[in-house]
């Protein structure tokens, strides 16, 4: 029976519980989103002892489908002050899953300064870890490994999230131990709040779905076929990454550049998947793409970046890291990018809010766009305490009202990623209606251009909501965003593999009402949180500044998107 690990970081407790009736047909996202809106009041403090820290694998994780093992990481955002979930690839979600376990709730704090490992498995303990304290993640990792093995998996902080800053993500292990990470909405330094360094997940060799049915079988291997067979996730995401669409959000006019004030970058070819693929070939040495972050993945869309001699200067290189760290801040090359994202992924910092704030900075004037000595100078001095690096790790708002800049590219005080919602303006109804604020993996129109053209106004909003309709569904199966064209092709798909995983009577449009109700949840708790808050809109700037080269504004009347969730 699946159930589920409670932790009490102020008494040291942990304790476990079966899984509520009520929450037996949830995972992922729906999971961590319900129990977050039971248990934390709306006004609580995000950093403060009533909110709840909460893990959960989606509903098909440690099975044979390719691409589900990613874990749901939720809690009451220190950023956008709402409703968060934020997932990751790697090992932990399946591990999870193969103990049974349904979801980690943590709720209290330690005292100021401790450091505590909670290790789960057949049983669940706590244990102190002054030895972790202030370590980077690489190095957090390997010590994991080395304590507790190769076969088991971690989830763990860097020095940002300890910090309690509001650009902190949460890593997560993948097969080879790197770190992959659930990085909006600062859940990092609510981890860190709880006193809570680490989670490890021992090597668990039990089968949660039972050995699931033949029907199940067969259906997880035609979806694994139709994967390799897709010309995107069979043959393009596995040479060039995520990063296979930058010169494709150029082409669009939607590319981050100079702090979103144009939406084309000169130097995109030197910032293009191809680019990539091809200095990782020509270095060699630990290079590498083509690599999957969790078992059984077929779609392989990691990589290792090499420096010039062969050695792994960062894995894993991903578009929006290259649009936010990259184009937005004036840099011209993927080395440069590189060593930017080493250096947040080793303090746990999301490189999407970082590039933001960074480029924010470099707006008023502090920092010269295109200087990667001085942006990776600024982000190292976090490690020191200075305070210009502890003001672009608390988010872009932050950074954007410390400088008096007026271009402060955020929803819900949550940085955009990628793509500019003038250029792209299914994406700015997301930005603007998802309870989750700027993000992307809520609600992505890039690949739907051909249903509705990104640069005009009509069809955006209802196209918006069927895109995050779906994002809850995958969310809450526990699938990667890249393994949705099976689920396209076969709107029934979802359905017919919990009715042949659980034997569950459920229907296409019962899993949409689903979706549908945990979003309203979602909404419903955000204004609760923040009443009187100004809902359904982005800063001023983008429906009056007109982007380069489209000259393009955004321009999608409020009172429409208002309607999206009621």
């Amino acid at each position: 029976m699946p159930y589920v690990v409670r932790v009490d970081m102020t008494g040291k407790r942990v304790w476990t519980e079966s899984c509520p009736q009520d929450w037996a047909q949830l995972g992922g996202r729906a999971l961590t989103s319900t129990i977050v809106a039971t248990e934390v009041p709306p006004g609580a403090d995000p950093l403060g002892p009533s909110n709840r820290l909460v893990l959960a694998p989606g509903l098909l994780a440690g099975t044979a489908l390719s691409s589900s093992g990613r874990l749901s990481v939720g809690g009451k955002s220190p950023l956008t002050a709402g409703i968060k979930e934020a997932n990751a690839g790697g090992t932990a979600g399946h591990k999870l899953a193969q103990h049974g376990i349904k979801a980690v709730v943590v709720e209290g704090a330690a005292e100021p300064g401790e450091c505590w490992v909670l290790v789960v498995g057949d049983e669940a303990r706590l244990q102190p870890a002054p030895q972790l304290a202030g370590l980077g993640v690489y190095e957090t990792l390997s010590t994991l490994r080395d304590t507790f093995g190769e076969r088991s998996a971690a989830v763990c902080i860097g020095p940002a999230g300890e910090l309690r800053m509001r650009g902190a993500a949460v890593a997560v292990s993948d097969l080879g131990f790197r770190p992959r990470f659930a990085a909006r909405g600062g859940l990092g330094a609510l981890m860190g709040s709880r006193g809570l360094k680490a989670v490890v997940v021992l090597d668990g060799s039990g089968d949660a779905h039972g050995g699931g049915s033949q029907e199940f079988a067969q259906l997880a291997r035609s979806f694994n076929q139709a994967l390799l067979s897709d010309p995107k996730t069979g043959q393009v995401y596995p040479k060039y990454g995520t990063a296979s669409i930058v010169r494709a959000v150029d082409a669009c006019g939607a590319l981050p550049t100079n702090n979103f004030s144009r939406g084309q970058c000169e130097a995109v070819e030197e910032l293009s998947g191809e680019r990539m693929a091809d200095l990782i070939a020509e270095r060699g040495g630990e290079g590498k793409t083509g690599i999957p972050c969790m078992p059984r993945c077929v779609i392989r869309c990691g990589n290792v970046f090499p420096d010039g001699r062969g050695r792994m200067l960062v894995s894993n290189l991903q578009y929006e890291t290259i649009a936010l760290l990259g184009s937005n801040c004036g840099m011209g090359n993927l080395d440069a990018v590189a060593r930017l994202n080493y250096l947040c992924n080793d303090l746990g910092l999301d490189t999407i809010e970082t590039g933001a704030a960074l480029a924010v900075v470099m707006e008023a004037g502090a920092l010269p766009f295109g200087h990667v000595q001085e942006a990776a100078a600024l982000i190292g001095g976090l490690a020191r305490g200075e305070a210009a690096a502890r003001l672009v790790a608390s988010g872009a708002a932050v950074a954007g009202a410390a400088y008096g800049v007026a271009r402060v590219p955020v929803a819900r005080g949550q940085a955009m990623p990628g793509y500019d919602p003038r250029a792209m303006k299914g994406n700015g109804v997301t930005y603007a209606t998802s309870p989750m604020g700027a993000d992307h993996t809520a609600g992505n129109a890039f690949g739907s251009r051909g249903r509705v053209n990104q640069l005009l106004a009509e069809g955006q909003v209802e196209l918006s909501r069927d895109l995050q309709i779906t994002a809850m569904i995958i969310d809450t199966l526990g699938l990667c965003l890249f393994a949705r064209p099976p689920l396209v092709a076969n709107p029934g798909l979802a359905a017919d593999l919990l009715r042949a995983l659980y034997r569950w009577q459920v229907t296409p449009e019962e899993l949409g009402d689903l979706a549908l109700s945990v979003l309203r949840l979602e909404r419903g708790f955000n204004e609760r949180a923040e009443p009187g808050v100004q809902w359904d809109r982005l800063p001023e700037y983008f429906y009056r500044e007109a982007l380069p080269p489209y000259g393009v504004v955004f321009d999608i009347d409020e009172s429409a998107m208002a309607e999206v969730w009621r």
